[in-house]
């Protein structure tokens, strides 16, 4: 893979001021959640679903549980403050180790075996995504990155070379300290720096249906949300925990380029009668 020819060739190319340009291609990015990453079993069919996707694809995956199991049995005690998980610098050794090892490298080995041209990718990977330490007045988060860049030129030699990129939540401050990223965060960073050259669609994939009225009801599926009815659910607490950045970001990528997103259980990638939460602005 000749990456330097290739890359004097992108630079090129005219970049549309429009996301929905005629010349661009479509790009599907996919990001996964932790409850599907649990289920062994639920894995491999989402995984043979993300394989036969058409065209140009990247897969963003979260954690789910291991980290929480490793660190338990290295005598690590997992800290929240107000929902929010706090990474020290001993559960920063853990994520790194769960996240870009055990379960990326377990899912890219997948999906190769579904004759998908996967590679596994942290954001300090060919500086394909660097962050820097958050910086909050009353919380320490500790190693928590914020996005501040997205090697676009790379990654679109990438895809143009037929490899599909599997990230995971580790991303880096180009100073040499790695940071644990969320994974919804990177879709969405992702998502936006791409709709310069591809049209994106962005799904996140996870057990429900979709955005639900009752999330303990199937049934309560919402079709369709803008950011009017979103923020009527949110004051009336029917949207609540981590379906609000989860949200927040589809919106923020959508006023930044990003041509269609959906919320949804991961069936809907190749059943189009699962309809999921369609977002619009």
């Amino acid at each position: 893979m000749n990456l330097s020819s290739k890359e004097s060739k992108s630079q090129q190319l005219p970049l549309s001021t429009s996301p929905n340009s005629s010349f661009l291609d479509e790009l599907s990015i996919v990001k996964i959640g932790g409850n599907i990453i649990d289920n062994p079993v639920e894995l491999a069919v989402f995984l043979v679903a993300f394989s036969k996707i058409k065209g140009p694809k990247i897969l963003v995956h979260g954690g789910g549980k291991s980290a929480t199991k490793m660190a338990e049995n290295l005598g690590l005690k997992p800290k929240m403050i107000d929902g929010r998980r706090i990474t020290d610098a001993p559960m920063l050794d853990v994520a790194v180790m769960v996240y870009s090892g055990q379960i990326n490298k377990n899912i890219v080995a997948q999906l190769q075996a579904n004759n998908c041209n996967a590679m596994g990718f942290s954001g300090a990977d060919g500086n394909l995504i660097q962050s820097e330490k958050r910086n909050d007045p009353t919380i320490d988060y500790g190693f928590v990155g914020d996005i501040k860049s997205v090697n676009r030129t790379l990654l679109t030699n990438l895809l143009n070379n037929t490899i599909v990129p599997v990230f995971c939540a580790i991303t880096h401050d180009g100073k040499g300290q790695l940071l644990n990223t969320n994974a919804d965060t990177i879709a969405s960073e992702l998502a936006i720096a791409l709709s310069k050259t591809f049209n994106v669609t962005l799904n996140y994939c996870f057990e429900k249906t979709g955005v639900l009225l009752d999330a303990d009801d199937d049934k309560s599926l919402i079709i369709s949300i803008n950011e009017e009815l979103y923020s009527k659910l949110k004051e009336e607490k029917a949207i609540h925990s981590g379906m609000i950045p989860k949200l927040e970001n589809c919106f923020n990528s959508l006023k930044k380029g990003v041509t269609n997103i959906k919320i949804g259980h991961h069936s809907m990638l190749q059943n189009t009668d699962c309809a999921g939460t369609t977002i619009k602005l």
